[in-house]
């Protein structure tokens, strides 16, 4: 297989917070070596593009905000095509209500008021929270999560992430979210590949989840690289249904899977 384009997960994939992983500098330096297009694409729906591109420095990699779509950006570009002129309660963090804001979007802090409601990560969430959620997410209003993100991985011990927040959302409310922006979702492979501008058999992915980027690279019909440096474990891959086409160890494996000489999984 002669690759074109290349997706890359961040988080647990490339770096952890602002310090690379091991590996990551051989990875993408194979990347470039091969001249694929390259997007990166996190879940993460509070930090902006641009915050990524100054993560990436401290880590010492050269990447372009352009080149950084996330959970938040993704979530932002769907609320402008398909709620632009609809109140939008979000159970979320600043970072992210600053970027509907800035995109011209209108938060209201009421939620009798709310067309949309946004479940995301917050760090405030609480027993408030949910009587608000209770309100607001009557059977005339749109429930959209930024991602399924249930956990996020730390140098320490894992933490919630939005799909912690959206399922108790969900429980309090008996019922389901309407639309998930975020890896896997339709909105996010379009998203993704748009940038490339290259055909999915002709892309990689490359992540450490098994339900985001393997699935989003499995539908858009990329070949799939499960990367066991983050949340999954090779125990997990071989108790999932969900198989990728490789797993490797970490980047630094990752020049084998574009020349053909890695071995598909499983091995």
């Amino acid at each position: 297989m002669s690759y074109e384009g290349i997706v890359l997960d961040v988080d647990g994939t490339v770096v952890r917070e602002s310090a690379p992983i091991d590996g990551a500098a051989e990875g993408l330096a194979a990347v470039e070596d091969a001249g694929l297009r390259r997007v990166f694409c996190s879940n993460n729906p509070i930090e902006r593009s641009a915050a990524y591109e100054a993560r990436f420095a401290e880590a010492g990699f050269t990447i372009s905000a352009e080149e950084v779509f996330t959970a938040g950006t993704i979530t932002t570009d769907y609320l402008q095509a398909e709620h632009a002129d609809e109140q939008v309660f979000l159970v979320g963090e600043a970072g992210l209500r600053d970027q509907l804001v800035d995109a011209g979007l209108s938060v209201t802090t009421d939620p009798r008021a709310a067309d949309v409601v946004v479940g995301s990560l917050s760090r405030e969430f609480g027993y408030e929270t949910l009587c608000e959620t209770i309100i607001a997410l009557d059977d005339d209003t749109t429930f959209v999560g930024t991602d399924p993100d249930t956990v996020i991985p730390q140098d320490g011990p894992n933490r919630p992430g939005s799909g912690a927040i959206i399922h108790a959302m969900e429980g309090v409310t008996d019922r389901s979210v309407d639309v998930i922006c975020g890896k896997p979702s339709a909105y996010a492979r379009k998203t993704v590949v748009d940038y490339l501008g290259v055909p999915g058999e002709k892309c990689l992915v490359v992540g450490d989840r098994l339900n985001t980027d393997i699935q989003l690279g499995a539908a858009a019909g990329m070949t799939t690289v499960l990367v066991t440096t983050g949340i999954m474990n090779r125990s997990a891959v071989a108790d999932s249904a969900v198989t990728p086409d490789y797993v490797i160890d970490s980047l630094a494996d990752l020049a084998a899977v574009i020349d053909g000489t890695a071995e598909p999984y499983p091995a």
